[in-house]
Order: C-alpha cells, then sequence, then structure tokens
C-alpha cells in the first residue's frame, strides 16, 4: 500500500518541477513522491534512489504536511541569531573612535581582550575572541600585531670579541635611530 496518494493536479506540478528541477537532491525528492504514488514501496524507492528508508519517510511527510513541490527543496537555515544588537555595534564604533586609555582601561591600543572587557562591562555581554574579530572585519577594520623591535645593546662592545666592529656598529646605529 501506498503512503502518498496524488490528484492529477498534484502529479502534474510534480512531473513540470521534476523536468525543470536544476538540483539533484530536490530531483531526487520529487522522483520518490512520484514513485511512492505509482505504488512502490518505500524500501524499493530507497534502493533505487541509494538513500535510507527514513529519507524517504521524511519527504512523504513534508510533502503530505504541505503538498506542494516546495516543501521538497532544500531550505537552509540561516544559523544562530546574531548576538549583535544595534546598540551593542554602536558601543563597539564608540570604543574604536577612543583610545582604551580613554575609557578607564590601561593600554593606548585597543586589543581583542580589552574589546571583550569593554563590551561585557558596558554592554553586558560576553563576546568570543573570534566574534569579536569576525564583526571587526565586517565593519571593514583590519589590524596588525605589533612588531616589538629592541634598541641596540649599549654595550655590545664588551660582549664581543671584536670590540673595533662592534663600535662601528654601534656608531652606525646611533647614528641611523
Amino acid at each position: 500500500m501506498s503512503i502518498v496518494h496524488l490528484n492529477s493536479s498534484q502529479r502534474r506540478k510534480l512531473r513540470t518541477q521534476l523536468h525543470h528541477a536544476a538540483d539533484a537532491s530536490y530531483y531526487r525528492r520529487l522522483l520518490a513522491i512520484l514513485e511512492l504514488d505509482r505504488g512502490k514501496t518505500v524500501a524499493e524507492v530507497a534502493a533505487s534512489l541509494q538513500v535510507t528508508r527514513q529519507s524517504v519517510y521524511n519527504w512523504a511527510h513534508a510533502f503530505e504536511a504541505r503538498p506542494d513541490p516546495a516543501a521538497l527543496q532544500d531550505r537552509y537555515g540561516v544559523g544562530r541569531p546574531s548576538a549583535w544588537t544595534e546598540d551593542l555595534q554602536a558601543l563597539l564604533l564608540d570604543a574604536l573612535r577612543q583610545r582604551p586609555d580613554e575609557s578607564g582601561y590601561t593600554g593606548v591600543n585597543w586589543t581583542v581582550a580589552l574589546l571583550q572587557e569593554h563590551l561585557y562591562r558596558r554592554g553586558g555581554c560576553r563576546f568570543s575572541d573570534d566574534t569579536i574579530r569576525r564583526e571587526l572585519d565586517r565593519l571593514g577594520y583590519v589590524w596588525k600585531r605589533c612588531r616589538y623591535v629592541l634598541p641596540p645593546d649599549p654595550e655590545r662592545e664588551k660582549k664581543t670579541g671584536n670590540p673595533a666592529a662592534a663600535a662601528g656598529l654601534a656608531a652606525t646605529h646611533r647614528q641611523a635611530g
């Protein structure tokens, strides 16, 4: 006994969609419903389409709940809703317009850790490092890590085997600085 019973209008719509389907998974779902209507068992349809029986049952139930070919199309979720509210985005932008020491922090440049702390204190929401970086990227901000450059060692002459060469190198560094 078939679990899907189509009327002539539904059958015609499914066949039309089957001919115009560009997506293989959508085509497979349409074909499954048509084959079930022809009297094939769920196991036969699953075997011919190389899917599980549960998939065929799911497609049949989806079509039964909404007898429209569109019910068989892929519907990708939008994912978890963003925690970035307009207020939090405004708070982030306001923070980026000033230096952290102007907001009471000890640093002179914003870091992701400082932004995390700032957003938690002022906005009450704790974001991960990656979430803050993604939002900064979305807002068009780019950042570089600082490169520390140490000044030349003033006592290098004493530490080398050739003090005259070291003295000349130190003098060169002093003139360049």
